[in-house]
């Protein structure tokens, strides 16, 4: 599918500078990638290490690459050296190991703490008191958790999202120092803007349905 050029247009319109779009490009072949690119896209999230490890080498290096999924932390080693921001670290022992993998890459990499707002019981992330701990671990010197993330419950109850939102909003209002709260994505990031979000994850929208013809045997 070529890209959704005037539902791009009309999603910056909408964001009118107050948020950064991640174009989630994950299982989207490179052609796809380039053609937002070209537009001026910068800001691309890929939830599989191994196919954005291959899509790093192949596209233009001033593309700040953010990685979305659930990270291993045996997979953290792969992305290291180039990753922009890690969205969804929702352990203390992963935080360790982006800090151990971004020191031997002599880099301070930024993540972002995941959340756990939904009702969904699959939904990763910390809650209020896994995050009020975390100041008990030893200082990482090469991370930087730069803000929060949070995904709101698969629902059609706009109001249930929406204090879920809000929530999550709280939260990250309770701690100083933070600078990105991402949340939203295709089907909710108009509510997500209203409840605060800065970063909004945006992939079928611009790209179509996702699929799994990638090219990287995935």
């Amino acid at each position: 599918m070529a890209i959704n050029t005037a539902q791009y247009e009309s999603i910056l319109h909408q964001l009118d500078g107050r948020a950064t779009l991640v174009a989630v490009s994950k299982t989207k072949p490179i052609e796809d990638i380039r053609a937002l690119y070209e537009l001026g896209q910068r800001d691309f999230g890929e939830n599989y290490v191994q196919e954005l490890v291959k899509k790093q080498a192949l596209l233009p290096s001033d593309i700040r690459w953010h990685f979305i999924g659930h990270l291993q932390s045996n997979k953290v080693k792969f992305i290291a050296s180039f990753v922009h921001l890690i969205h969804g670290v929702d352990s203390a022992s992963l935080l360790k190991e982006i800090d151990r993998q971004a020191a031997k890459n002599n880099r301070v990499i930024d993540c972002l703490l995941q959340v756990h707002i939904a009702k969904e019981e699959t939904k990763f992330g910390f809650d209020e008191q896994e995050l009020a701990k975390l100041h008990e671990l030893p200082e990482l010197k090469h991370v930087n958790s730069t803000g929060m993330m949070g995904m709101a419950s698969f629902s059609d109850d706009k109001e249930l999202v929406r204090s879920e939102f809000a929530y999550l909003r709280s939260l990250f209002e309770n701690y100083k120092g933070l600078s990105i709260l991402s949340m939203g994505m295709s089907g909710d990031y108009l509510l997500a803007l209203e409840e605060g979000s800065n970063m909004v994850r945006i992939g079928s929208l611009l790209f179509g349905d996702r699929n799994n013809d990638t090219g990287f045997g995935l």
